[in-house]
């Protein structure tokens, strides 16, 4: 089977390449020659991932899927969410993302947060979504050179290190983007 990621960010595009099965050939955006800038311009993780696919599906016509990610801090009320790639707003910058982060964190004692992923599939005319959740808590600094995005930051509950701390299958069993694709691909086992 062949499905296009509709990602730009080759970060999400390795992880998911590491994660799915030999028998489902990944395509990116480049391999299908699109080197468009897909506007995310909904207000939830759900919305910008429909978004992409869609764009996809009817720009291109393939059988896609795209992802959105957030960043939900408890005492943020759920910031910087949707809004998380840019949270310290353009140019997209991690370093930038996470000392603003943690600016904002500044002498909060809650320091709760979760990484949500949220997957829409476009697949023969039909659209599917899948989500995962990884709880964890921003710690005070960063910690490992791992990863991308706040994963420096990010260390998940049950855990001791941080996301950027872990190797990728570990951290690919565990994280948001991972128990999504799980999802996916059991889904796409039975279809």
């Amino acid at each position: 089977m062949k499905l296009v990621f509709a990602t730009n960010n080759p970060n999400k595009l390795k992880e998911v390449q590491e994660i799915l099965p030999p028998t489902i050939e990944l395509l990116s955006l480049a391999d299908i020659n699109c080197f468009d800038e897909i506007e995310e311009t909904a207000t939830t993780l759900e919305g910008n991932a429909k978004l992409k696919a869609n764009y996809i599906t009817e720009k291109f016509g393939y059988n896609c899927f795209a992802d959105d990610t957030g960043l939900e801090v408890q005492a943020l009320n759920g910031q910087p969410g949707v809004y998380s790639a840019r949270y310290a707003s353009e140019p997209v910058n991690s370093e930038n993302n996470m000392h603003k982060l943690l600016n904002e964190l500044e002498g909060k004692n809650n320091r709760n947060a979760q990484f949500r992923t949220s997957i829409c599939l476009n697949l023969d005319g039909e659209q599917f979504l899948f989500d995962g959740v990884c709880e964890g808590e921003i710690l005070t600094s960063k910690q490992g050179v791992e990863g991308f995005g706040y994963d420096p930051l990010f260390k998940p509950k049950g855990y001791t290190i941080s996301f950027a701390e872990m190797d990728s299958s570990e951290k690919n069993r565990i994280s948001h983007r991972g128990l999504a694709i799980q999802k996916l691909i059991k889904f796409l086992a039975s279809f």
